[in-house]
């Protein structure tokens, strides 16, 4: 099969691949405050990561997304899920793959994307946070070394909240 032979058929749903890392250090999680001008979540708490590049792999995205913005090398790597998530606009969305990692430093810096923090985990919802990481970082953060990676898809009800929808699972 060669690339004309890929078919992007106009007015199908097409996604955006982006990752999201959750790097740990013992135990603490890093989080990312958005920058004040950032145009999506200006000082809101995220995870790290960003759009994959042409010609990336999403695991290469993820360990880009992280050096650029923390200037952290990181080991054990780990896709722990990933979620389709529908955008506004229509047949557009994200197809988000969210990983998890492990810090060899503590020692971050900051960059156009926001300012990295170690928080410790029962500190976590103090913070003011991305609206789905009250739903994943539970679920990713109670992932063992060798869990399956998990499968979702985001949407939102009549008043305009997040709803995750887990195979076998009831929406949250």
């Amino acid at each position: 099969m060669g690339q004309a032979d890929q078919k992007i058929i106009p007015g199908r749903y097409q996604v955006y691949p982006r990752t999201l890392c959750f790097v740990r250090r013992r135990r603490d999680v890093l989080l990312l405050r958005g920058a004040p001008d950032k145009p999506i979540w200006p000082e809101k708490y995220n995870g790290v990561g960003g759009h994959v590049k042409p010609n990336e792999d999403v695991y290469t995205a993820a360990l880009r997304e992280i050096r650029e913005e923390t200037g952290l090398t990181v080991r054990d790597l780990q896709l722990r899920g990933i979620v389709n998530v529908p955008a506004a606009v229509k047949n557009k969305g994200v197809l988000l793959f969210v990983f998890t990692a492990r810090a060899t430093d503590q020692r971050v810096r900051a960059s156009e994307e926001g300012e990295p923090k170690w928080v410790a985990l029962d500190k976590i919802y103090d913070l003011d946070l991305v609206e789905d990481l009250p739903i994943l970082l539970p679920r990713v953060l109670s992932m063992g070394p060798k869990s399956a990676p998990f499968f979702a898809v985001y949407g939102y009800d009549e008043q305009d909240q997040l709803m995750a929808t887990f195979p076998g699972e009831q929406p949250s």
